[in-house]
């Protein structure tokens, strides 16, 4: 299996994962923000991890557009979309799939 395909898999997996937790939640509560904040920050253990995925998310952006320019990634944004709407679960490894696929084009072309 490539490299690709592992990352192609962590998308799946990234995907699918916190969806299923939160798909679930928004049928029974719907949109209401106030609520979806009032469980995510509940106590200092989610707290805890609300801080390092958002921390770990804005660095993901920062490299999705860096590295994404330097290499001329193709549809480099969807990898930061991704990370908006699901997390850094999808985000990362979906960027990093697109990174090998640039790079390994750019290897066969030398």
């Amino acid at each position: 299996m490539s490299l690709k395909h592992v990352y192609l898999l962590f998308c799946v997996v990234g995907a699918a994962l916190p969806l299923s937790q939160f798909v679930p939640w928004l049928m029974v509560n719907g949109a209401d923000l106030p609520l979806f904040f009032e469980h995510l920050l509940v106590n200092q253990i989610s707290r805890f991890f609300v801080f390092d995925v958002v921390v770990s998310a804005l660095v993901l952006l920062i490299f999705i557009v860096v590295e994404g320019k330097r290499l001329a990634i193709k549809n480099h944004w969807l990898a930061a979309l991704a990370t908006l709407c699901v997390g850094v679960s999808l985000g990362l490894p979906l960027f990093l799939y697109l990174r090998q696929l640039t790079l390994d084009k750019q290897q066969q072309a030398s």
